[in-house]
């Protein structure tokens, strides 16, 4: 079965699409090889594929994460224990957005 066919100027037209420079000694070469990829494709498409239900992958996959569970929170001495600096109840951390580079104009 010949399949679709595909012509050089094609080829150009795609090449161009996809931004690409070919050089016009290749033409000839990459024209049979679309060709080929298309004749593949054809046959392919002969599959008979009736009563295959779609699939997203070829393996069944579950989810593996655990059932989200409301638990009671951690005390706040154990959450802040391994904070470098602390203020009362928060996180210190460094400032990012107002800093000295910001108001360099």
């Amino acid at each position: 079965m010949p399949g679709p066919t595909i012509s050089e100027q094609q080829v150009r037209h795609v090449a161009r699409l996809a931004r690409l420079a070919i050089d016009e000694g290749r033409m000839p070469v990459l024209t049979a090889q679309l060709q080929s990829i298309l004749q593949y494709i054809a046959k392919i498409s002969q599959a008979d594929v009736s009563g295959v239900e779609p699939m997203a992958h070829a393996l069944p996959i579950h989810n593996v994460l655990r059932e989200d569970a409301v638990e009671p929170a951690l005390p706040l001495e154990q959450v802040l224990q391994n904070a470098p600096q602390t203020d009362g109840p928060f996180f210190k951390v460094p400032k990012v957005i107002g800093g000295e580079e910001d108001s360099a104009g």
